[in-house]
């Protein structure tokens, strides 16, 4: 045997047996690999787990154009198609390090353990890791993973099989090679329930925390929604979305869960007279605002989903901020940029302006009479009308700073997108739905119409190329709520293209002319086509 573990003397060309069954044991063995690293990574930090913290290596070097389209194409399941994708790619490598073991027992041993390192370090400098044992799951995995390789092509190369002497691989050792495959995954499936089962000791904990928060009575309670707000439509979007219905678009591929016993937020920066640290007890220990407030994502496009209308409970931001001596660039304060950085690493930048004019900027930690859903940013999130989530919405988050657009751009400027983004004025058709077949006579068309901390006006439908009419709005709750609208349309059989415009309180219209998302948000008028069938 040589020093990279080929076997010596006589060596014969590998048969196809031998090349499928070396490729069934790199597959076994990156198989166990991620178990082991994902039953350690239960104990150590679920998000030092190699394929999340590789997945959310890629996320952050990848195209900010990639992205959006992984978002059209595959909505919130965008996550779930990355990390389907870093495993085929192992898959494909372990088959790789299989073969090269055939070859090169020691060599494909060590490409386990160098991709192992790839994950170690991945995880080790992910922005949320504090601490050098989030390497320790990658590099358990993969000592793990190499040695069973190494062992499975043994089995392989023993007495004369697989690529060493003699006239094949004997019967005996490939029994031998199949029974020690066949029982390192099942460990492995093993392992990897035990984890799922025992869970981490971190999450458990936050769990139980959230279980334990009692919302305080608000100071200043939403006022009641109008009734004449929530128009009794089949198909329309409700006024207040539930919280297992509203839209969730962000980076981190597993949901942070924070235990709010231990949570702290630090205010801190330009223009901060003395930086402060509060908890949730504090938080909540404020004066605490309830109000009805629609967020939406840059990344929606024109009648798109990801929009959503909440009943939000918090502490007002800029009575902290003013606490803390800070003031706007108007008072002539030296911050123009509140940077908040998320419990993952995200930053967000927000203008100290907007937070501090006099809008209902929320330090929330109750969404819907119930503490934050842990995917929406439980303990505490960042809610401020008017912008688009990634200018205001931090999720998760435990770090506040005063700072100026010209000294920091937060996470998505260097990505091509605008620092600053109020929300445009936005319409869309829920009922009917694209490709319909309504029947001909009263067809009630209906949607909802957006242009939080402004208002809508006005919201308009045109049929086909026909003059616009004047949908029927529904109450308005407040300016930074959606607003529901109706259109009784008289429908005739055939094909139909029905489109919609809102203007907003100031009395702009929405442009006709439809825009990408990037580099601030689309516009243009959302249209749908229906064909109207006979009447019954």
């Amino acid at each position: 045997m040589n020093v990279t573990g080929a076997p010596s003397g006589p060596v014969r060309e590998a048969t196809r047996t031998d090349r499928l069954l070396a490729a069934l044991g790199g597959l076994v063995a990156a198989y166990v690999s991620l178990a082991v690293a994902d039953l350690v990574a239960s104990r150590v930090r679920p998000e030092a787990s190699p394929v999340l913290a590789v997945g959310s290596a890629v996320v952050d070097r990848t195209p900010a154009a990639l992205k959006d389209w992984a978002i059209r194409a595959f909505g919130e399941n965008d996550k779930a198609v990355l990390q389907l994708g870093i495993l085929l790619f192992l898959a494909l490598f372990a088959v790789g390090t299989g073969l090269l073991a055939l070859r090169h027992r020691v060599l494909g041993a060590a490409a386990v353990g160098a991709f192992g390192l790839l994950g170690a370090l991945a995880a080790v400098t992910r922005p949320d890791s504090d601490s050098a044992a989030d390497a320790v799951p990658s590099l358990v995995g993969a000592a793990v993973g190499g040695i069973l390789l190494y062992v499975l092509v043994g089995r392989l190369l023993a007495s004369g099989s697989g690529l060493g002497f003699g006239p094949g691989p004997a019967r005996a050792d490939r029994r031998r090679f199949l029974v020690v495959a066949a029982s390192s995954g099942l460990a492995a499936t093993g392992a990897a329930a035990l984890g799922r089962a025992v869970g981490s000791p971190a999450e458990e904990n936050a769990t139980a925390s959230r279980a334990a928060l009692r919302l305080p009575r608000p100071a200043s309670p939403a006022p009641p929604v109008p009734a004449g707000a929530r128009p009794a439509v089949a198909g329309i979007s409700p006024f207040t979305t539930p919280n297992r219905d509203f839209y969730r678009v962000d980076t981190a591929l597993v949901v942070p869960k924070v235990n709010a016993d231990r949570w702290r937020l630090r205010l801190h920066g330009a223009g901060v007279r003395e930086e402060l640290t509060l908890t949730l007890r504090d938080l909540m220990a404020r004066r605490t605002v309830e109000r009805d407030i629609t967020l939406a994502c840059v990344s929606n496009e024109v009648g798109g989903p990801y929009v959503g209308n909440a009943r939000w409970l918090g502490a007002p931001l800029a009575d902290l901020l003013r606490e803390a001596g800070v003031r706007p660039p108007s008072e002539g304060g030296p911050a123009d940029q509140l940077v908040a950085r998320s419990v993952d690493g995200m930053t967000i930048g927000t203008p100290v302006e907007e937070v501090m004019d006099g809008r209902d900027a929320l330090l929330a930690f109750g969404m819907n009479g119930e503490p934050l859903p842990f995917e929406h940013g439980f303990p505490v999130r960042m809610v401020v009308p008017g912008l688009y989530g990634y200018v205001s919405a931090c999720k998760w988050i435990e770090s506040i700073e005063l700072t100026t657009f010209d000294a920091y751009d937060a996470y998505w400027v260097p990505r091509g997108w605008s620092a600053e983004a109020p929300v445009k004025t936005q319409s869309r058709i829920d009922t009917p739905r694209p490709f319909g077949r309504p029947s001909a006579g009263t067809v009630m068309v209906a949607g909802v119409a957006w242009a939080q901390h402004r208002g809508v006006r006005r919201v308009e439908v045109r049929v086909d190329d026909g003059p616009w009419r004047d949908a029927r709005l529904a109450a308005e709750a407040t300016r930074d709520t959606w607003r529901q609208w109706t259109y009784p349309w008289e429908a005739t059989p055939g094909r139909h293209t029905l489109t919609v415009r809102a203007t907003d309180g100031t009395g702009a219209t929405q442009p006709e002319r439809r825009t990408d998302i990037m580099p601030d948000g689309a516009q243009g008028w959302h249209s749908v086509v229906v064909t109207v069938e006979e009447g019954g």
